[in-house]
């Protein structure tokens, strides 16, 4: 079982998107927020302190739609966004920390300009099929997704994906939403990794009474995963579940990143787990913990997914295999 130690950096909560389950997104004025780089770094050098080597930068979709983003791009002399989270990918690798960057749909041109500072890139896919969770959701249309996942397979950039199960779809949209994945997988080699990721209802959003899906399906939705990709690496987040452990013997080797330095801000009110616990309790099941980098060993193994300055940080962080070097 792998995971990734990782400090988690929200730059902005604010969102084109209003997608019916998200309890992140903020408006100007209503809970929005914007973090300075002086604020990312400290957090990225406590980070390292800890033993981190992943970077999350996250943040919502295309914020530069609002002028709260774009007059704090003006006053730090940027052009646009993606400008931004170039400068604080390059100031991570300097702290010899690897970024993986998930900023929501973004054109090929812009993939192109983050691969070089990032170790690995990631989008969800949620759905292949439109759902009405997404009706006000212009950066959730299925085709727009996929067409940046095949242009992060052009470009080479070891990539992570997955699914959102229970917003509405139903068994044939999970099935054909992992089809896709696959068939892209399998036309360029770079995914990762696939979440099954699981809906929680937040308070305050339209579908805040919506059940959350039951182990049953998640369980059936993990073993259809591995059915479709059976050499694919499945992730189900910790915190997400109320037991992780349930999920192993249906083929989930990856708990994804953990950090013991941030919450996770997409869903505050589930901490992670902390290592040691989660080292225990997989060692009684008879499974060893192995820390990974946000690239996957394969991909350390394959010079063509990484440019040569996320190849000279990997080189210190990795040991032999490809796992974090101890």
């Amino acid at each position: 079982m792998t995971y990734s130690k990782n400090v988690f950096l929200p730059v902005t909560n604010l969102c084109r998107n209003r997608c019916a389950y998200c309890g992140f997104r903020g408006e100007p004025g209503n809970g929005a927020w914007i973090m300075s780089k002086e604020e990312i770094l400290e957090l990225v050098k406590r980070g390292k302190k800890a033993g981190c080597s992943e970077a999350l930068i996250t943040c919502g979709e295309r914020p530069e739609k609002y002028d709260m983003m774009r007059e704090k791009l003006d006053d730090w002399n940027y052009e646009t966004f993606v400008d931004y989270i170039i400068n604080l990918s390059k100031e991570i690798i300097k702290l010899n920390v690897l970024p993986h960057t998930n900023l929501g749909v973004l054109e090929k041109s812009e993939l192109k300009r983050l691969r070089k500072w990032n170790a690995s890139m990631g989008l969800m896919l949620e759905s292949a099929v439109e759902l009405p969770a997404h009706d006000h959701s212009p950066g959730k249309t299925p085709g727009l997704r996929l067409e940046m996942i095949e242009n992060a397979g052009k470009l080479k950039i070891p990539f992570t994906t997955g699914i959102l199960i229970g917003i509405g779809e139903n068994w044939r949209d999970r099935i054909t939403s992992l089809v896709k994945i696959r068939e892209l997988h399998k036309k360029y080699g770079h995914i990762q990794e696939v979440i099954v990721q699981p809906f929680l209802p937040k308070r305050e959003t339209p579908m805040e009474d919506r059940s959350r899906p039951d182990q049953s399906k998640i369980l059936n939705t993990i073993l259809t995963a591995k059915s479709i990709m059976p050499n694919m690496s499945i992730q189900i987040p910790p915190n997400l579940t109320d037991n992780y452990l349930n999920y192993l013997l249906v083929g989930v080797r990856d708990l994804g990143g953990i950090s013991n330095i941030t919450p996770d801000f997409i869903n505050p009110d589930r901490p992670w787990p902390k290592i040691e616990k989660v080292e225990k309790e997989l060692e009684n099941k008879k499974f060893e913990l192995k820390e990974r980098l946000p690239i996957y060993p394969e991909f350390v193994k394959k010079p063509e997914f990484m440019s040569s300055k996320i190849k000279e940080v990997v080189k210190t962080l990795s040991d032999k295999e490809g796992y974090r070097r101890r």
